[in-house]
C-alpha cells in the first residue's frame, strides 16, 4: 500500500478526517508573472498539447511555475521533485511525491518542515485528492519526526492547466470548491505566494 492507493473516502476513514468544501483562499491578490514564465509556459502548453503525459505536464507547466515562486522568494524555498516520503509504510504513508516544498536551500536529503505538497495528475483532479491528502498526512508526520511540527499543511492537485488547493488542519481536510485555470495564472501565483507567506509567519 502507498499514497497512490488512497481514494478520498479511504484516506478520510483510515485517518479519521472530516472533509469541508470551502474556499479558504479568498481575496487573493493576483501576481504578475515574469516575461520568462509567460514565454516558458507558452512553449510548455504547446508541447503538452501533443504529449499529455503526467511527466510532460510536470516538466513543461508545473516546474516553471514553482521556479517562479522560488525566484520570488529569493531562493528560500526548497523544491524536491520525485523524492520518497516514507514515514509509516504499514499505514501506506510511503512512496514518491511529485513535488515537495520546504523551507531553506535544497539539500541532498529531504528537510523539514515541509509546508506544501504538489501532485500532478494527467486528467482527473478528483481522482488525485485522496493521494494528495495522504501525502499531506505523511508530510505532517515527517515534520513531527524531525521536530519541526506545523499546524497546517497545504496541498495542490493539478493537471498543469487546472489547479485545486487543499489544507490539512487538525483532523479536518479543507478542499476548495473550485479549481483555478492556468488562464488565471496570476491567481495561481498569488495563492502559492499566500501559502508561502502564511508558512513564513509561523516559523
Amino acid at each position: 500500500m502507498a499514497y497512490s492507493d488512497f481514494s478520498l473516502r479511504k484516506v478520510k476513514k483510515e485517518f479519521n478526517l472530516q472533509e469541508h468544501r470551502h474556499d479558504f483562499l479568498e481575496n487573493i491578490q493576483p501576481l504578475e508573472s515574469s516575461d520568462w514564465l509567460q514565454k516558458t509556459l507558452a512553449v510548455g502548453l504547446e508541447l503538452v498539447t501533443s504529449n499529455a503525459s503526467e511527466k510532460a505536464q510536470s516538466e513543461f507547466i508545473v516546474v516553471p511555475i514553482l521556479f517562479e515562486l522560488r525566484q520570488r522568494n529569493q531562493q528560500t524555498i526548497a523544491i524536491y521533485s520525485g523524492i520518497m516520503l516514507d514515514v509509516d509504510e504499514p499505514r501506506g504513508l510511503n512512496d514518491e511525491c511529485d513535488f515537495i516544498l520546504a523551507k531553506g536551500e535544497v539539500l541532498h536529503d529531504l528537510q523539514a518542515p515541509i509546508f506544501t505538497i504538489v501532485e500532478a495528475k494527467r486528467n482527473d483532479i478528483g481522482g488525485g485528492l485522496g493521494q494528495s491528502v495522504a501525502q499531506m498526512i505523511g508530510a505532517r508526520l515527517f515534520n513531527q519526526q524531525e521536530n519541526s511540527p506545523l499546524e497546517v499543511i497545504f496541498g495542490t492537485v493539478t493537471t498543469g492547466t487546472e489547479w485545486q488547493f487543499l489544507k490539512l488542519e487538525g483532523n479536518t481536510i479543507f478542499i476548495e470548491k473550485r479549481t483555478h485555470s492556468i488562464e488565471n495564472l496570476g491567481i495561481i501565483l498569488g495563492i502559492l505566494q499566500n501559502i508561502t507567506d502564511s508558512y513564513n509567519q509561523t516559523v
